[in-house]
């Protein structure tokens, strides 16, 4: 197995909205906001290369949306999916499976591809299974209002609608492995309905990939939980148990969302579980 970090590209999210509760005064520490109050975000996804196999992890948020859309986001650098698949020897087409951790735009928008003639839309992995989850997949389809916003049927059923589509057989469980892919998957419930966090065997090490349980190093103390969350109250259980976990397990934690802190792990101080060590993928797996 070999894995690639896969650069979708970087954005700027509000700070407030990103800490919830917390006061700027504290979270302007770690991640530090512009004049607009917007902090650095990126889209880091992993590409995993096993046998003939090339599963992409997450997608980012593409560039099929309108230049309105895209101007509440205030997209920096240059680092899109194509050029980061390329640097690696790859191209979509390459592409076996694509896991989806939810559904909200930042994550699976590209997934999804104008057609040739701007007239709908296409899957932009033509040649790849989409794997979600039933539970998840109906929560998105079925959208609540608070959560609407993220779930853009655009980005949504063209996966379903090319019957490219498939289903992660779920037990029932809050961690399993599973049969269909190279990693296990643990859910939770406080972000969003069913969210995956994939259990990855690396090189002799564990590595999660965060997704939104903790979208960047600033959010490790437990009160730091994102306005985003649909349920905060269970986030804060959900991120407890895995933290202590992590820590105790020494896993490296693969930050999605971190634009300046890419793989870290934890540690037990007197405050509860911390900050330990960074590093960049790189220099952990090269």
């Amino acid at each position: 197995m070999t894995i690639y970090p896969i650069e979708a590209g970087n954005f700027k999210l509000d700070g407030g909205a990103m800490f919830g509760v917390v006061p700027k005064t504290i979270w302007n520490r770690t991640n530090p906001a512009d004049s607009n109050n917007m902090i650095d975000i990126a889209a880091t996804c992993l590409l995993i290369e096993e046998g003939d196999r090339l599963t992409l992890i997450d997608t980012g948020m593409g560039d099929k949306q309108s230049e309105k859309f895209f101007s509440y986001y205030f997209q920096w650098g240059d680092d899109n999916l194509d050029k980061s698949l390329q640097k690696h020897g790859f191209h979509r087409d390459d592409i076996t499976d694509v896991f989806m951790t939810h559904l909200h735009f930042d994550h699976c928008g590209g997934s999804v591809q104008w057609n040739k003639d701007r007239t709908g839309y296409e899957p932009a992995f033509k040649n790849a299974h989409f794997w979600s989850n039933k539970d998840h997949w109906e929560w998105a389809t079925q959208p609540n209002a608070r959560e609407k916003a993220s779930f853009l049927k655009e980005n949504i059923l063209p996966m379903e609608e090319s019957g490219q589509l498939k289903f992660i057989d779920r037990k029932n469980l809050p961690y399993q492995e599973t049969s269909e892919l190279d990693f296990g998957i643990l859910y939770v419930d406080g972000h969003t309905d069913k969210q995956m966090i994939p259990h990855i065997d690396y090189k002799g090490k564990k590595l999660v990939f965060m997704a939104d349980l903790l979208p960047t190093a600033g959010h490790i103390p437990l009160p730091y939980v994102m306005g985003y969350d649909t349920r905060p109250l269970l986030t804060l259980p959900e991120k407890k148990d895995f933290l202590e976990k992590a820590a105790d397990e020494n896993y490296y934690l693969f930050l999605e969302h971190d634009a300046h802190n890419k793989v870290i792990t934890l540690k037990h101080t007197e405050k509860g579980v911390r900050l330990n060590e960074v590093f960049t993928f790189n220099e952990l797996f090269n």
